[in-house]
């Protein structure tokens, strides 16, 4: 029998979402909840989804759900993963958890409390080009890996599709950078320290749109993260595709713009164009992320069925917490123009794995 799941929030990423789980066998969208009643019912016409509401209260009381799934502005995260650990309804939400890391922690620890699954829709770690690299990697083929560079550097409009950015204290490392930092993780391990710089270079918003991060590796590795959605013009506009190049003592591999994945050894390289699935409903713009967000769903419905996390990397609160420490430490770096040692802290206070 299909999970029934509820959606919190009708807005621009609502409907791939929703679009998402409709290539997902098994998993039944029967409501959609939003503050404004018309975009909720004009969202749930486009998808064929019985029932909206304004009030979570009220969707929470008269659904009877599976899961929900928060797509809603990030203010909104806490109180309902709250009212959804107390209800003991597993979550799926949309990164960032929060904007600060305190929030984040109380989340977390909620959802372990009451023993409800909480996981992170980290979509990145699911694209088709990354998880072909993530592969090479783990094979052994390049060796111990020396250096790591992922670019998300772009001149597209990004603000022309969700203006909200513009107001954010906190933009490129909060929006992007999780994705990105989480990446560093998933490929690269975890940080012994961070060191980060930004800059704003459109004047009509708050928070910062480039940002550079040194990350000092447990295994040796050191890995560069760059960021821009600053419009200057380039030679390759790769939006919204992650650029990578890794260095092992054995070989190195290039993911190049279109999805070209190139890997040199002393056999000489081989390449491959790694492309997403075009489903009908994506937007080309941001192809290689929307396509990313089926197998990224199946992962958390696969989990929620009771497969391990190791097998369906469905990304948990606990897991993506590290990511966020990565995400406020490179704030607290640009802010005070150090590098912050990550080794040593308390990660978690008392968080329970999640099982």
């Amino acid at each position: 029998m299909a999970k029934r799941f509820g959606i919190f929030g009708a807005g621009f990423w609502a409907r791939f979402q929703v679009a998402a789980w409709r290539e997902v066998a098994g998993a039944d969208c029967v409501a959609i909840c939003d503050p404004n009643a018309e975009k909720a019912a004009a969202l749930a016409a486009e998808m064929g989804v019985g029932r909206t509401y304004t009030d979570p209260g009220t969707m929470f009381d008269k659904e009877s759900l599976d899961f929900v799934d928060i797509v809603s502005a990030i203010e909104s995260h806490e109180p309902l993963v709250l009212e959804a650990a107390r209800r003991q309804i597993p979550v799926i939400c949309q990164k960032p958890l929060a904007d600060d890391l305190e929030t984040s922690r109380r989340m977390v620890l909620a959802c372990g409390e009451s023993r409800t699954p909480l996981f992170v829709h980290e979509n990145f770690r699911w694209q088709a080009p990354i998880l072909a690299a993530q592969k090479v990697i783990a094979s052994g083929r390049l060796g111990r890996v020396i250096r790591m560079r992922l670019d998300l550097i772009s001149g597209f409009p990004v603000f022309d599709n969700q203006p909200a950015l513009k107001k954010l204290p906190r933009m490129i490392l909060a929006d992007a950078g999780v994705h990105i930092l989480d990446l560093a993780r998933f490929l690269g391990g975890e940080a012994r320290s961070v060191y980060c710089r930004t800059q704003k270079i459109h004047r009509d918003i708050i928070g910062e749109d480039v940002a550079t991060v040194c990350l000092d590796m447990k295994n040796g590795a050191t890995v560069v993260a760059n960021l821009a959605y600053a419009g200057t013009p380039l030679q390759h506009e790769s939006f919204p595709q992650t650029l990578l190049f890794v260095e092992g003592e054995q070989g190195s591999l290039i993911l190049e713009p279109d999805y070209w994945l190139r890997v040199t050894t002393s056999a000489g390289t081989e390449s491959q164009q790694v492309a997403p699935t075009m489903y009908p409903w994506i937007d080309p713009a941001y192809a290689v992320v929307q396509s990313s967000i089926v197998p990224c769903n199946e992962s958390f419905l696969h989990t929620l069925n009771g497969r391990r996390l190791a097998e369906t990397r469905a990304t948990t609160g606990v897991d993506n917490f590290e990511t966020l420490r990565l995400v406020f430490a490179a704030y607290e770096s640009a802010s005070s123009g150090t590098v912050i040692p990550l080794e040593g802290q308390n990660a978690y206070g008392q968080l329970h794995p999640q099982r």
